[in-house]
């Protein structure tokens, strides 16, 4: 049995477009399902071996598909990924606020979408994917995407989002969720309403749906810490640091983002070598 589990954050230039990277490889196990959960990032996975299936995408009209190369945008579900005992891969962690940089368009025309990174990115995908996979360690695959993703962004052209919108996101990051929606467009300028739709051309969410993945993602990386350091869920104590009314309000939310109950989520993910410790971005959000 292979079970293999890194993380990496990338050098200073490119961490305002990329939180982290987190290497992966399983053989030998059981047939699995991962859930792909909503958070405050676009995915870019690079696959080493097989093909990444999806086999339920957050938009319930698209069909299950399989990708060398993925890019998936911003959702408020969950995204079902199956493997037959055997996946590998690089996944990153894209900003919003890089996405234009990065992907060469705003993170809003990938919302709720999981696409062939091909169609976005052209050849440069390939020679991604092509590269990574000639290197023989996580170290050398991580410098690949170092070097290839430096020279990418050096070149590209693409303006960033509007001061107002890019104001809105980091201030709602931040606060993990937490500021008033009417304090936020206040310190814009803006209306709620003028800004609430500037936001969701940039970023494909509302700033009230923004504020509740910041806050789903903050809420379920804290239980997955307690429960990888030996500790109890304690979901009472969770929901008041996470800034939730109660438990119960905790637990809608899990099924509603999720797909499944907390206690569900935690029995799936701890067969799963993608649930690995809390890496270095989420204790220093971009």
């Amino acid at each position: 049995m292979v079970s293999e589990s890194v993380r990496y954050q990338p050098p200073p230039t490119l961490r305002p477009l990329v939180a982290w990277y987190s290497g992966y490889r399983e053989a030998g196990v059981p047939p699995a399902r991962h859930r792909g959960l909503p958070s405050p990032y676009l995915t870019l996975i690079i696959t080493l071996d097989d093909p990444l299936i999806i086999a339920e995408h957050p938009d319930p009209r698209q069909p299950a598909s399989r990708h060398g190369v993925l890019v998936g945008g911003l959702h408020t579900g969950p995204a079902l990924i199956t493997h037959d005992g055997r996946q590998s891969g690089i996944q990153l962690q894209v900003t919003p606020l890089g996405a234009r940089a990065l992907l060469g368009l705003p993170a809003g025309e990938l919302a709720s979408l999981d696409l062939e990174a091909a169609d976005i990115l052209g050849p440069f995908a390939a020679d991604l994917h092509d590269r990574i996979r000639a290197a023989g360690t996580w170290a050398a695959r991580f410098a690949v995407v170092d070097d290839l993703l430096s020279r990418r962004t050096g070149v590209q052209l693409a303006a960033g989002p509007r001061p107002e919108v890019a104001y809105a996101w980091r201030a709602l990051l931040a606060s993990r969720g937490g500021i008033p929606i009417a304090d936020l467009a206040r310190e814009t300028g803006w209306s709620a309403r003028y800004l609430g739709a500037r936001f969701r051309d940039e970023f494909g969410l509302t700033p009230k749906a923004a504020a509740r993945v910041m806050r789903f993602d903050r809420a379920r990386r804290l239980l997955q810490r307690r429960v990888v350091a030996g500790g109890t869920p304690a979901l009472a104590d969770l929901a008041a640091a996470g800034g939730y009314y109660d438990q119960a309000h905790l637990a809608r939310e899990f099924r509603e983002l999720a797909g499944c109950a907390p206690s569900r989520w935690l029995a799936e993910e701890f067969r799963n070598v993608q649930a690995g410790p809390p890496g270095p971005a989420e204790r220093s959000q971009p």
